[in-house]
Order: structure tokens, then C-alpha cells, then sequence
């Protein structure tokens, strides 16, 4: 009688560390889906900050002028995107780790191989998006969720529901605090434009080199500020205890929950950028409109977890059948999400500055807009093709390469 082949590690390897990618058919629908469309907003995001020939008005990078289709390009960027897409998307970083945690444990790995694994996977982001930020982007958010993941998942993985939710209350209650604090001190004191100035110079440079300098100076101090913020950390709180109830893999138990944080989620944060938008477009006059700027972006948090709400009511929709051709294309684009986010630099970057073929200096807002969304098409194109053909996305199956290796990392050993 043959001995059954148990699908067992080679001796002395951790089970966490040997796991076999999750099979397309066990992966939760809604935290794709919204990963899809969510690169959509990342896309219209980052299109304005390569308008390196314009003057800024109060609101980021948007250009302080511009015909009708610029204005609405600029008014449904601030209300609907600025300061929304990056929340969202450290939500589901932090939904993840959450889901890769709880397989794992399932799975049978100790909770230290898996604390392990998490660690090493965390460290690689870091490095990815520190070369991310030299060749391409100074607006890289890898290395933030890097270093998110690194500080924050052993202080809050497992704690109480009780004990998540008080420091959510606490993150965004002081958050709130200092940016009222920031805006009201700002109508008297006024800041200076020199933080915006150093991004449009980074994107103006002729030089490969010296722009490579820049993009580093400008990011480094990025994984810090955004701790600083507050927003991010409490995001990926929210992100952990979404996932540890498992909100958006079973949307159909939530259905009164994802209902109120949709409504009362888009409502304040799409209210704050309404007004963030009547300030840039000079409907509301204050003596210093881009005080109110860090404002703004603290209320993203509420339109990024509303957002994901949505999407998994959508979920909810379509389940129990075949899911349209456009929610496919976005289910694929979101498994391929780190992918996605990479080839809109690979494109962005070379194409619009100047060191490259400098088309950002002849775009407006709306040409801009329109650039975005046609690379972030295409990425939903290319992603669907692989994901019919199942070839999964480069940068995931590097990321994975990287952080399943055994002792591939300093940081990996049993302590």
C-alpha cells in the first residue's frame, strides 16, 4: 500500500515561509475589486503633480487656472481623489496582511513564523519602494506601508477589537485636532509654497541624475510624515479589523454596516473636498485657502473606508453569479494591484518629465485627466489578458520570490 504524498515542507523550513500562493477561486471578490478601481484614483492622483510648467493654485499641484474642462477636471480630482485613493489603499495593505495572517494561522504555521514572514515581506516593500522612489517616483507609498507594517503589526495584530477601536478614535480625534489647528493658524500665518515648489523642480529636471537626488530627498522623509499624520496608521487599524471580521470576504453578513459607512463615509468625505474644491476654484474666498489643504486630506480617510464599503456592497450584488466583463477586468487588475501601481510609473514617469520626453509640460488638467485614465485602462487591459491566460503579475511573483525564501533575510531569524 503506497504511503499518501502530503503536500508536507522540506525539513527545517517554516510552513509560513513555504506556502503556495492562494488559489484564484478561495480569493475574496471585493478587496480585488476595489484594488482595481482604486488604481484608477491613484492614476488621477499622481497625473497632476507632472504639470511641472504651471502655476499652482491652493489645492496641491492643481494648476491655479484653466479653461471649463480644467476647472471640472481639477473639482472632481479634489473632491473625489486627493487625499481619498492613498487612504483606501493603505486599507487594503492592512486588509491583507490581515487575510495572509489569518491563512497562514489556518494553515497550521506558529504565530511567530508568520510574525516572521510578515517582517521579511515589509522589509522587501521598503527596499521596493526606495528603488521605486530613485528610478521613477518620489511619491512612492510602498515604503510607507513598509514601514507601517513594520511598526504597527506588532503593536496591534492582536489586539482587542476594544483596544483597535479606541486607538482608531484617538489617531483621528488628535488628527482632526491639529489639522483644524493647522488651518486656523495658517489664515494668520501663512506658509510658504516651497514643498510644492521642490516637486514641480523634481519633475522639471533635465537630468536623469540629479532628478534621482531630488526624488530621494522628497521621499525619504515620506514613511515618517505619514506616521506623523496619523491618518494612515489609523486606516490600516481600520484595514486589520475589517479583515479580522472578515467584511469584505463575507459582505453579505455586514449588510447594515457597509450601508451606514458608505453613506456616512462618502458624505463627510466628499463633503470636505466639495469645499476643498469652492477654495481652490476661488467660489469661497479666505484670506490663505491652502491652510486648509492638510484638512482636506484628513478627511480622505472617510471617503477611502467609505469607498471600500462600496465596493463591498457591489460585491454582494454580483455574487452567486458570473461576474460582468468590467468587474472581471477589475477583479484582475486588483490581484496584480502592486503590478498595476508599478506600470503607471513605467509610463507616467518617462513620458512626462522632462528628463524624459517632457509631454507634461504641454498637458492641462483635463488633457491630464484623460492621460491617467488611459493608462489606467490599459493596465485593466493588460491585467484581464494575463489573468485569462493565468500568468500572474510580475511584481507579485517578485515580492513573493523575495519574501518566501528561507533566511533570505537578516530580519528572518528566529530570535
Amino acid at each position: 500500500m503506497s504511503t499518501p504524498i502530503r503536500n508536507t515542507p522540506p525539513e527545517g523550513r517554516d510552513p509560513a515561509l513555504t506556502a503556495a500562493p492562494t488559489p484564484v477561486a478561495e480569493r475574496a471578490l471585493a478587496p480585488d475589486l476595489a484594488r482595481g478601481m482604486m488604481l484608477l484614483l491613484i492614476a488621477l492622483a499622481h497625473v497632476p503633480w507632472f504639470l511641472w510648467t504651471s502655476e499652482t493654485g491652493s489645492t496641491l499641484l492643481h494648476p491655479a487656472e484653466g479653461g471649463i474642462a480644467d476647472r471640472i477636471a481639477q473639482a472632481v480630482t479634489i473632491v473625489f481623489v486627493d487625499g481619498r485613493a492613498w487612504t483606501l489603499f493603505g486599507l487594503m495593505f492592512a486588509y491583507g496582511i490581515g487575510q495572509l495572517h489569518a491563512r497562514r494561522i489556518a494553515a497550521g504555521s506558529p504565530e511567530r513564523d508568520v510574525h516572521r514572514l510578515l517582517r521579511i515581506r515589509h522589509w522587501w516593500l521598503l527596499a521596493i519602494g526606495l528603488v521605486h522612489a530613485a528610478l521613477l517616483w518620489q511619491g512612492d507609498i510602498l515604503g510607507t506601508y513598509g514601514v507601517l507594517g513594520l511598526l504597527l503589526v506588532p503593536l496591534f495584530l492582536h489586539r482587542s477589537d476594544r483596544t483597535l477601536r479606541i486607538w482608531i478614535g484617538v489617531l483621528l480625534g488628535v488628527a482632526a485636532l491639529g489639522n483644524l489647528a493647522l488651518a486656523a493658524l495658517g489664515q494668520v500665518v501663512p506658509a510658504g509654497a516651497g514643498a510644492m515648489a521642490m516637486q514641480q523642480q523634481a519633475a522639471a529636471e533635465s537630468s536623469y541624475l540629479v532628478s534621482v537626488l531630488l526624488r530621494l530627498g522628497l521621499w525619504v522623509p515620506t514613511p515618517i510624515s505619514s506616521l506623523i499624520g496619523l491618518v494612515m496608521p489609523a486606516a490600516f487599524l481600520i484595514g486589520i479589523l475589517a479583515a479580522r471580521h472578515r467584511v469584505l470576504d463575507e459582505p453579505g453578513r455586514h449588510l447594515p454596516l457597509l450601508r451606514r459607512t458608505a453613506v456616512l463615509g462618502l458624505a463627510v468625505g466628499w463633503g470636505a473636498g466639495t469645499l476643498q474644491a469652492l477654495l481652490h476654484l476661488g467660489v469661497l474666498v479666505v484670506p490663505n485657502p491652502s491652510a486648509f489643504v492638510h484638512l482636506h486630506l484628513f478627511t480622505g480617510i472617510f471617503a477611502g473606508v467609505g469607498a471600500a464599503a462600496v465596493f463591498g456592497l457591489i460585491t454582494h450584488r454580483i455574487s452567486g453569479a458570473t461576474p460582468p466583463l468590467p468587474a472581471r477586468a477589475l477583479v484582475a487588475l486588483g490581484r496584480r494591484s502592486l503590478s498595476g501601481y508599478l506600470a503607471q510609473s513605467l509610463i507616467f514617469v518617462p513620458v512626462l518629465v522632462a528628463w524624459g520626453l517632457g509631454l507634461g509640460a504641454h498637458l492641462s488638467s483635463a488633457t491630464a485627466m484623460l492621460v491617467g485614465i488611459g493608462v489606467w485602462l490599459l493596465t485593466v487591459v493588460v491585467a484581464h489578458r494575463l489573468d485569462v491566460a493565468g500568468i500572474r503579475g510580475p511584481a507579485e511573483v517578485l515580492l513573493r520570490r523575495l519574501t518566501y525564501r528561507p533566511r533570505a533575510w537578516p530580519c528572518a531569524r528566529r530570535r
